[in-house]
């Protein structure tokens, strides 16, 4: 993987990770805000902000895990290995960590195991 390339991707998975730590804060001072105005309410309301707070809680554990994601890439690029299959040890192409900056094997790999895991 050449240099240019990495340190292109490096800049586009910090600039990920910034994205959804700011939507992150955004979601906390949400939920808050929810939850400070807990006052006596309805059951209609009451319902309204559990499923507000299961949203906010559901879309805080994908941003976490799409963290998770970049800080391991992120981790790859800096000890030289960033863009190899974590399984198979080959090289994943260029277009398709363009596509997803974190991806961590080959799409025929990934396929294997999406077809294992059905």
């Amino acid at each position: 993987m050449d240099q240019e390339f990495a340190q292109r991707m490096k800049e586009r998975l910090l600039q990920m990770k910034t994205e959804i730590l700011e939507n992150l804060a955004q979601e906390s001072a949400e939920f808050k805000e929810i939850v400070a105005t807990g006052e006596q309410k309805d059951i209609v309301d009451i319902a309204s902000t559990d499923i507000d707070k299961n949203v906010l809680s559901t879309l805080g554990n994908q941003e976490m895990k799409s963290l998770r994601l970049i800080e391991s890439a992120l981790s790859r690029i800096e000890n030289g290995v960033y863009g190899t299959c974590l399984k198979t040890g080959k090289p994943i192409p260029k277009e398709r960590l363009e596509a997803i900056p974190y991806a961590l094997y080959t799409i025929d790999y990934q396929n294997e195991l999406e077809r294992r895991n059905r």
